[in-house]
């Protein structure tokens, strides 16, 4: 709380004050009474009048301070009313039903958007499921009709396939509790299914891929996992050089299990690296190749922290060099052996 604010508020009461004193001095005085009676009154009165303000202004300071420590803490800061008491004040009861008249328009407000989101959400999850349905047809009739045509048409549904799929994870990225399971998975086989998933992609940009010392156990949801894998191997690709290649490859470091995906495309910049996690961001590269979205990797980060997978880039001009870090669960060892 201001103090300084406060007491020009409380000026009006103190000239109110002043001239009371005044008054009662002229009268006093006019009465017959001594000069050092009447000094002793106002000295009286001064010290009372002080006393009483010093005190009101130190508990009133108590209590904002403690109201704004709420505020702090409070992650949805339009609940502030429900913890505070009804003030004795006339004036401040009038502010507090106030923002409780708020509090109760926003939640009824937050309520509304939450309920429109999940019909969205819901609405979405059920598109991808069905369009899924014809991309496989249309993929299964190319593949058993081998043409020129048919192979560039295979490379442009596997790109339909990765934007409805990078679609379906985005909208579930906010509860992916409610759709992941921890198992203990093998780190080559999701590598392989991974490559797998884009190897149209792969085979059409002439893309050399190396995979050694993966064959490690870890413990995480092989969906969600390969999921990142694909937009890695994606994002790779769409910044690559000539004579391109990507070596995957995994190392243990203390209690983890590392998975390195290293490139040696074009590179990020040095201004640029601090942000390539953004949602939208797209930056210096992304601006001239011109189809970037600054989805994916923030979609990586975004589900490598609600799964506990740590996520690392490093980059230069001589490529870049992603590292998804697994915790080794000891105790789940210890009970295998």
């Amino acid at each position: 709380m201001n103090g300084k604010l406060y007491w020009k508020n409380k000026l009006p009461f103190l000239i109110f004050q002043l001239l009371c004193m005044l008054t009662l001095s002229f009268f006093l005085l006019a009465v017959g009474n001594s000069l050092d009676s009447i000094l002793l009154i106002l000295f009286a009165w001064i010290l009372i009048c002080a006393t009483i303000m010093i005190f009101a202004y130190q508990k009133r300071k108590k209590e904002m301070v403690k109201l704004l420590r709420f505020q702090e803490q409070l992650r949805e800061q339009y609940l502030i009313p429900e913890l505070m008491k009804i003030p004795k004040r006339a004036d401040d009861q009038v502010f507090y039903f106030l923002l409780k008249a708020a509090e109760k328009s926003m939640l009824e407000h937050i309520e509304v958007i939450q309920r429109e989101r999940a019909d969205y959400k819901e609405y979405i999850e059920q598109w991808i499921h069905e369009i899924k349905t014809p991309i496989t047809a249309m993929k299964l009739l190319c593949e058993n009709n081998q043409y020129p045509f048919t192979r560039e048409l295979l490379v442009e549904l596997e790109k339909t396939t990765r934007y409805t799929e990078q679609t379906l994870y985005y909208a579930r990225s906010e509860h992916t509790e409610k759709d992941y399971s921890i198992h203990e998975i093998r780190l080559l086989e999701i590598v392989h299914n991974a490559i797998a998933d884009n190897k149209y992609l792969l085979t059409k940009n002439n893309v050399t891929i190396n995979v050694s010392k993966v064959d490690y156990m870890i413990f995480s949801d092989e969906k969600w996992v390969r999921f990142i894998l694909n937009q890695l191997i994606i994002n790779a690709v769409k910044y690559r050089t000539e004579q391109f290649k990507i070596d995957i490859y995994s190392k243990q470091q203390n209690d983890k299990i590392c998975l390195y995906v290293e490139d040696n495309g074009i590179g990020i910049s040095a201004n640029d690296l601090p942000r390539v996690f953004e949602k939208g961001f797209t930056g210096e590269n992304g601006r001239i190749r011109q189809n970037a979205t600054g989805i994916g990797l923030y979609l990586c980060k975004r589900l490598c922290d609600k799964l506990g997978i740590g996520l690392d880039l490093v980059s230069n001009t001589n490529g870049t060099t992603v590292i998804l870090s697994f915790n080794i669960n000891h105790y789940i060892h210890q009970v295998q052996s």
